[in-house]
């Protein structure tokens, strides 16, 4: 199909039934990914998903981050941020466990076994933000601690499929090259928020000298895909670094214009793609073909996030119904998870089997976290 077409397709698709999920009491966000299904191979296959197309999903992603960082209120971040490294923690360790034990009982070698463990750990919080901005929850301390557990869940993952990837291919890992990986990822966020934070305002303070319509906002656009290309070459997720620069520029002059130009294109057109995206890429057949360990991997990894970063929550004195919230909004993990499949895959480590396994999780998680969420909240 040609890529304008297509995108007219998936635009109305992803107001009409983002529209229609609204009306039913769901959020927006579930019933485009449930037009993302019908229009992708599990049913119509009337998408393909191309190059260009992809490139503006990938673009929504990062711009649904940026958003989240514009939106975080930095003063609530900074109260949550030992209690977030608890909740990641837990969050972390409980589903790797659950993975890696239910693989290995079910038959599949070790190493296989440790990528499946692997591949459940990392949330990704994409979704979750996208449910909570609409709830209008994003702000709170809930809000907050769920996207900075996110941030140091994303560390976490990086870091177990760095030394995966290594035992996989030398047989062994040493503590140097765990000790210089997480010391570039420190460096990164040291960095970029301590001298970042004065360049950002100096530089959007600056753009006001051009005059010409909506300077701002395209440097304000400029300084997130920096930071999403800085955080790739740092081996973080290009949706930490966006977030980041989202923080960066929350703390700018300019800040409340940004957010409003940044929610009407993201929404108007990225946002959309990305989230009908998440369906379309989906196929109802992987599902049926990876069978019962499918289905008993995905609840796990459902159920190893709740209890891991509730257990978390509490730890941190979080109520019962918060930490329930705080375990709920880490479940999904889309494209974090899709990744690391991914190179289970290309280190051959990964079977065709065993990563339509990690992709039926994937679908799953995603697919549940909406309306969990919407339910969690509703009861807090």
């Amino acid at each position: 199909m040609d890529v304008f077409l297509e995108l007219a397709v998936i635009l109305v698709t992803a107001k009409l039934m983002g529209y229609l999920s609204s009306r039913l009491g769901f959020p927006a966000a579930l019933g485009q990914i449930v037009g993302g299904i019908i229009l992708g191979p599990s049913l119509l296959d009337f998408v393909t998903y191309g190059e260009g197309v992809r490139l503006i999903s990938d673009l929504g992603v990062v711009m649904l981050l940026f958003l989240a960082g514009l939106e975080t209120d930095m003063e609530e971040f900074k109260r949550v941020g030992l209690p977030a490294f608890l909740i990641a923690s837990l969050g972390v360790a409980l589903p790797f466990v659950f993975g890696y034990t239910v693989a290995l009982r079910w038959g599949y070698p070790h190493m296989e076994a440790l990528f499946l463990g692997g591949v459940m750990t990392a949330t990704s919080v994409s979704l979750t933000a996208s449910v909570l901005m609409e709830m209008k929850r994003l702000r709170t301390r809930v809000g907050a601690a769920i996207l900075a557990a996110a941030v140091v869940d994303d560390i976490l993952g990086i870091m177990i499929l760095t030394i995966l990837v290594a035992i996989n291919t030398k047989g062994t890992v040493y503590a140097d090259d765990i000790a210089a990986l997480l010391a570039e990822i420190i460096a990164f966020f040291l960095l970029s928020y301590l001298v970042g934070r004065g360049i950002v305002k100096r530089i959007l303070k600056s753009s006001h000298r051009i005059n010409l319509p909506e300077t701002v906002t395209t440097v304000s656009i400029v300084v997130m895909l920096i930071f999403a290309y800085l955080a790739e070459y740092f081996q973080i997720a290009a949706i930490t670094g966006a977030y980041l620069a989202g923080i960066l520029v929350a703390g700018s002059d300019d800040a409340r214009k940004i957010t409003d130009k940044i929610i009407t294109l993201g929404y108007a057109f990225f946002i959309p793609v990305f989230l009908v995206g998440v369906g379309a890429e989906t196929d109802a057949s992987v599902v049926l073909a990876a069978g019962t360990f499918a289905l008993v991997y995905s609840l796990l990894a459902i159920v190893g996030k709740v209890i891991g970063c509730g257990i978390g929550g509490i730890l941190s004195k979080f109520s019962p119904s918060e930490s329930l919230q705080i375990g709920v909004g880490m479940i999904p993990r889309m494209e974090v998870g899709l990744i690391m499949a991914n190179i289970g895959l290309s280190e051959g480590v990964l079977t065709n089997e065993s990563f339509s396994i990690a992709i039926a999780m994937v679908m799953a998680t995603t697919l549940v976290t909406p309306p969990l969420l919407k339910l969690a909240f509703s009861r807090g």
